[in-house]
């Protein structure tokens, strides 16, 4: 079939929003159509590589950041704390286990949200659902709810001014790891996690001297000082992706220039739908979730579908089943899919099977649970002989108090309104990603 950009507009589609003014919306389309691409195609094929080594068991993924991307809370400190804790999470995992870390944000464009109704009931009053920032406010009255497409241009402006600052960081001395210890969050530096973080970076500091006196520095090596952080997100809404999807003047390919990898929801993975369509079409790497309700088969036209020519790296199978449930429904797609020898990378989502809901109205996540999920997605590929690519969270820099649990940030379920943030879902905070990754690079 003939792909164009646009032509998802042909299929059945879900999680979209209604826009009343429909000139709005295209003149909004256009607008963004001129605008410079976030990301360079070149950059997409390089994490593909990236990706392909994970595939081979040659390195391991990080994929982590905000369940949804805000315009209140956009600030330079947010995203360098980020940035910090990615970098500490990929000390520990390349310290424990030898091989390089991709390290890859949910930033610089996870502005939208599915959502499990279209409607949201309070006190009698009946609104649209907040569907994230690029759509409509989380205020809940009947202005702040209405669909606006100018808040796409905000949210492609807000993701610009995040790359150019991931991009300086990145390349401009933070990553160097004679920095090692300055990553090291001020609310962690005291905690006996911060202390644990801190012998691993004096171990650092003695291999640095090392290869100094032997000539190799950061000036003459600088892989030591620089580092890349890919971005991805959740491409839900796809006014704004197809405006962003580009030629690429060399290969003359399609390309999202929006982020780095993309992926499809577990709601919107449907074989005949809109975002299956739209994707099949562009070059970058691509992922979908894996959810409690796929089954082998169709798991199978989706790999097909989505990645035909079984290259290497393409193909990023995201699982989220949930503590209870991984252990019974996993294994039989790994075998499917290990037996159709087919070429994807497998990485563990353990947020979004997690969720419960406190007696104070709190939606929060068990880290034990979380971990749980983690250690059977790693024990299960162990037993399989196949390779367990990386962890996908949602997580933040900040001392938030959003998910109950861990030995490092002991958060009771009365506690969670102390610095309950999120505009959507829990996210782990600095703590409990960090111990979650002494966990992982330890025993796996």
């Amino acid at each position: 079939m003939t792909w164009r950009p646009d032509s998802w507009r042909e299929f059945h589609i879900k999680q979209q929003p209604t826009y009343e003014d429909q000139e709005l919306l295209k003149q909004v389309e256009e607008e963004l159509r001129s605008y410079p691409p976030l990301i360079f195609a070149g950059e997409a094929r390089n994490l593909q590589a990236d990706l392909a080594r994970v595939g081979r068991g040659e390195a391991f993924i990080i994929q982590g950041g905000d369940c949804a991307e805000s315009f209140s809370a956009f600030s330079a400190d947010t995203i360098k704390n980020l940035f910090k804790l990615i970098l500490q999470m990929s000390v520990v995992m390349t310290y424990s286990s030898g091989k390089p870390v991709v390290k890859i944000g949910r930033i610089a464009g996870q502005f939208a949200k599915p959502r499990s109704s279209d409607f949201e009931e309070k006190d009698g009053v009946k609104l649209p659902s907040y569907r994230g920032d690029i759509i409509n406010d989380i205020a809940f009255n009947e202005e702040a709810r209405r669909p606006d497409p100018r808040r796409m241009l905000r949210a492609y402006n807000q993701s610009a001014a995040t790359m150019n600052l991931l991009r300086a960081f990145s390349r401009g001395g933070m990553a160097d790891l004679n920095q090692v210890h300055k990553w090291n969050l001020d609310f962690i530096k005291d905690h006996p996690l911060g202390k644990r973080y801190e012998e691993l970076g004096n171990q650092i500091d003695k291999a640095m001297k090392f290869l100094a006196a032997a000539g190799i520095n950061s000036r003459t090596a600088p892989q030591l000082r620089q580092t890349v952080v890919y971005t991805s997100h959740e491409a839900l809404l796809l006014n704004y992706e197809e405006a962003l999807t580009r030629i690429d003047s060399l290969t003359d390919e399609w390309y999202n220039t929006s982020a780095h990898m993309l992926w499809i929801g577990d709601r919107t993975r449907g074989l005949g739908d809109a975002h299956i369509e739209y994707f099949r079409g562009i070059r970058n790497p691509v992922g979908c979730k894996v959810g409690p309700s796929m089954e082998a088969d169709e798991l199978i036209e989706l790999i097909e579908a989505l990645n035909p020519e079984n290259e290497e790296g393409r193909l990023n199978l995201i699982v989220r089943m949930g503590a209870d449930k991984i252990s019974e429904l996993y294994p039989p797609l790994l075998r499917t899919v290990r037996e159709a020898k087919k070429s994807v990378v497998w990485t563990i989502d353990p947020m979004h099977g997690n969720v419960e809901k406190t007696a104070t109205g709190f939606k929060t996540r068990d880290f034990d649970n979380i971990l749980s999920e983690v250690r059977q997605f790693f024990e299960i590929h162990q037993r399989e002989g196949t390779v367990a690519g990386g962890i996908h969270l949602e997580m933040t820099g900040e001392d938030v108090t959003e998910c109950t649990g861990s030995a490092s940030s002991p958060i009771t379920a009365e506690a969670l309104a102390d610095r309950y943030h999120t505009q959507c879902d829990p996210r782990l905070n600095a703590k409990q990603a960090l111990e979650l990754a002494f966990m992982v690079g330890e025993n796996f």
